[in-house]
């Protein structure tokens, strides 16, 4: 994957079935760095790994008609030269034409002694594996967890994110919303959301 490529397409080369079974990606596109498009278009995935951060020189996300991909990871605001992106904006949740609800995630803990973050059920917190603080960057094993939902304007469009945290101290550190969205972060569930352009 350390091929130098600026355009990456990673399902291009794979048959329909092959690519339904694709629900995310390895962590291993933290060592696409030079990439600067990144096409995930009509793909199956339902997650991206945080490791998304890491790819420094990306400019442009078109996961365009990917239905199945509802959030993303906050250490995607990492990608500071990120400027375009194409999104299925009526898939996310809390989009503004439907308000989708957005999952409760768990309760905070102040240890996760008793969790191994290297083996997550993604069904329950939203990944497999959570190696550091989206925030602080700090090693998870090191603090407690603490899941948030924060929708921000990322290159285009508002994305809903999701945050794993080490601390109170790192979600009270997140930015605010945008206008129209839920400006806090917040653990899902029944949230109050603004009113839906179809209200």
């Amino acid at each position: 994957m350390e091929d130098g490529r600026e355009e990456f397409r990673p399902l291009v080369d794979l048959s329909a079935e092959e690519r339904r079974q694709v629900i995310t990606l390895p962590p291993s596109i933290a060592k696409l760095t030079a990439v600067k498009h990144f096409v995930l278009y009509g793909s199956n995935l339902v997650r991206i790994p945080p490791e998304i951060g890491a790819m420094t020189s990306l400019e442009e996300l078109t996961p365009y008609t990917s239905y199945r991909l509802h959030w993303f990871p906050y250490e995607i605001t990492r990608c500071s030269k990120l400027v375009r992106s194409t999104v299925s904006t009526r898939a996310l949740f809390g989009n503004y034409k439907l308000r989708p609800l957005f999952p409760r995630l768990q309760p905070p803990r102040v240890s996760v002694t008793d969790l191994d973050p290297s083996a997550l059920d993604a069904r329950r917190w939203g990944t497999t594996v959570i190696r550091g603080c989206s925030v602080c960057d700090r090693p998870i094993e090191q603090g407690g967890l603490h899941q948030v939902w924060i929708s921000l304007r990322v290159a285009t469009d508002v994305l809903p994110l999701l945050v794993n945290a080490c601390s109170a101290a790192c979600v009270s550190a997140l930015p605010s919303g945008p206008e129209d969205y839920v400006q806090l972060p917040h653990t899902g569930g029944g949230v109050k959301q603004p009113p839906s352009d179809w209200d």
